[in-house]
């Protein structure tokens, strides 16, 4: 075979393939194709840009834009794009029940008068790449819920569903959209109010947002949210007029106020935002107000709800939180009370230690307290929008501040190492049931519950860890205790506990017990300022200590007894007074003696209260 024979027929096995790839494989198949032959009309959805509906004199014509939709004629407004895009899905599912061929109408010319397609008022053409001819709706047929239609570039006449004529059919109105704007609530980054008392601006700032006029305040995120829900969620009630002429009659020529809102990067003000004016109440609709919202060019009634805004005051939004900090990033908590020692905690994961104390363990059940407490206390009145009278409250010198803070242990490309402030409270005087207060460099005073002050530990020894010993009752070798009399036990061979003072048949298991409370000893609570009377004459003095050839010897001291069942303790261990429990107490003052079995004629004896000890000789 010659060279040029082979790459003639090489050529054409090419274009034959490209033929198959480039358009056989973009023919329908069968099943497809079946499927389209079905159909009224047959386009591509996404590639339609433009709907035009044309019923006798009235023509309605929208268009898409950015991917939104927009009414064009009689009236430029924001069009339904919900309902504009329904009547894609229908008319895209739109089947033939019946072709009537032209060939059937060319036998009868009165066919074509009877479907009423001649001539058609009702019209619809859908516009851009490859969009389909115009459709023509002719008369209702005999069938119930069916009607005669044809296309533009057709003489064959189709009986279909009347759904699509009921779509068209509407008034232009009907395909406006009824929400205000499309603007969404979480896109607004500003807030301005303007009434004839005033005017009231809002800014977003990160994650919250500030008032920053007609004071600067931390607002109270949720409700600002819910005022601009108000308007992001509007629906119009009557579309009324273009803004084009007198607006004296609605009461928007001089409106009672303007809400304006701003989306994307607008912090600083610039840039245009969307204006809604409020104007006067119709007569004969007196749950409804007029309204001209700029962006639209046009005047409205919505419900009058929307007034709610006009009368909303700065202090409405406020943030009534005391304090507004990230948990997650703070790591240090600083206590100062004038006269007292400071107390610095320390977070590492989820233990706190007292800085100030040797990194001693604090307890971290008390920090988390305090954190909760600080950051869930509400404001229960705005004192004064300017601290300018500090000595009037107390604040220009407070009786305790906390300052929580975050801390870096070393330099990083965000931020340098040590402490760094996240907020500062001063509590002032207090008044009643209430006191002073301010955070930071706030510009205000505010005012909290008292139980709030009362509810901070002022000293760094309450806030030691509750746990008082750590041991292994095993461990415990001998053990004394002083009530009224003396009882000292040690442990023997085979573990087995012997009297050194003391008598009679040992209760192992109240001496268990014993142990068992006392190697791991827990306070309820640190006893701040406890009465140095309170251990004059203690109820109860053990001493133990926890191997044969250990000389150091460990003691607990139990003072008087509290009304709810408490004794106040001390250790030799820890600097400070603690409070241990009923039970625990019950525990430690165990009669360490097996009582004898009484006969029936035995009288009982009357029980040992509460008596001084006899001391432990040094």
């Amino acid at each position: 075979m010659k060279f040029r024979t082979t790459l003639i027929l090489f050529a054409l096995a090419l274009a034959i393939g490209l033929f198959i790839k480039f358009y056989e494989s973009k023919r329908p198949n069968t099943q497809e194709a079946n499927r389209r032959a079905q159909n009224v009309i047959n386009f591509e959805r996404d590639k339609i840009d433009g709907v035009v509906i044309r019923n006798a004199d009235e023509r309605i014509e929208l268009k898409r834009t950015d991917k939104k939709w927009r009414l064009e004629s009689p009236v430029k407004d924001l069009a339904d794009s919900n309902a504009v895009e329904n009547l894609l899905f229908d008319l895209e599912d739109w089947k033939k029940d019946t072709t009537i061929s032209a060939k059937e109408i060319e036998a009868d010319k009165n066919r074509m008068a009877e479907y009423g397609v001649a001539k058609a008022k009702l019209r619809l053409k859908l516009q851009g790449p490859n969009a389909p001819p115009e459709v023509l709706f002719g008369n209702n047929a005999a069938f119930e819920g069916k009607i005669y239609v044809r296309l533009e570039n057709s003489k064959d006449v189709f009986l279909v569903s009347q759904s699509i004529k009921n779509q068209i059919s509407k008034k232009p109105e009907e395909f406006r959209d009824r929400k205000l704007t499309d603007a969404v609530a979480t896109q607004v980054t500003r807030l301005s109010v303007k009434t004839a008392a005033g005017e009231m601006d809002l800014q977003k700032q990160g994650d919250h947002w500030q008032i920053v006029k007609p004071l600067r305040a931390r607002a109270d995120d949720q409700k600002v949210n819910d005022l601009i829900a108000q308007i992001t969620n509007s629906r119009i009630a009557q579309f009324v007029a273009d803004d084009a002429g007198d607006l004296h009659p609605y009461g928007l020529a001089e409106p009672r106020g303007t809400v304006t809102i701003f989306t994307g990067d607008k912090s600083a003000g610039s840039g245009p935002g969307q204006i809604l004016q409020i104007g006067g109440v119709p007569e004969k609709e007196k749950d409804q107000v007029y309204v001209r919202f700029a962006p639209r060019k046009f005047v409205y009634t919505l419900p009058n709800k929307i007034e709610s805004i006009l009368s909303t005051k700065p202090n409405d939004l406020r943030d009534r939180h005391l304090v507004r900090f990230d948990q997650n990033q703070l790591d240090r908590i600083t206590i100062d009370a004038p006269g007292k020692n400071k107390t610095v905690l320390a977070r590492k994961d989820q233990n706190w230690t007292i800085v100030n104390r040797n990194n001693r363990a604090a307890n971290a059940a008390e920090a988390r307290r305090l954190i909760d407490l600080l950051s869930g206390e509400l404001v229960t009145s705005f004192v004064a929008d300017v601290a300018s009278d500090l000595p009037k409250y107390g604040l220009d010198k407070p009786q305790l501040s906390i300052t929580l803070s975050a801390f870096a242990s070393e330099n990083t490309a965000e931020t340098t190492a040590g402490e760094h402030p996240l907020a500062t409270i001063a509590f002032g005087k207090i008044d009643g049931e209430s006191v002073f207060a301010r955070v930071g460099e706030e510009p205000f005073v505010v005012a909290v519950r008292r139980s709030t002050l009362d509810n901070v530990f002022a000293d760094p020894l309450s806030w030691q860890d509750l746990t008082i010993l750590s041991f292994k009752p095993e461990q415990i070798h001998k053990l004394s205790l002083f009530t009224d009399r003396e009882q000292t036990l040690i442990r023997g061979t085979n573990n087995q506990w012997q009297w050194v003072t003391g008598s009679g048949p040992i209760n192992t298991v109240k001496v268990q017990s014993l142990l068992n409370t006392l190697a791991s000893l827990h306070a309820t609570h640190w006893v701040a300022n406890a009465p140095a009377a309170a251990f004059e004459k203690p109820q109860l003095v053990i001493t133990f200590t926890t191997s044969p050839d250990d000389k150091t010897q460990h003691k607990l001291t139990v003072g008087g007894s509290s009304p709810d069942g408490t004794a106040i303790a001390r250790t030799e261990e820890h600097e400070g007074t603690f409070a241990i429990s009923s039970p625990d107490l019950k525990a430690l003052r165990a009669d360490l003696v097996q009582p004898a079995t009484p006969s029936p004629t035995a009288s009982v004896s009357p029980s040992v209260g509460t008596s001084p000890v006899a001391m432990p000789t040094p």
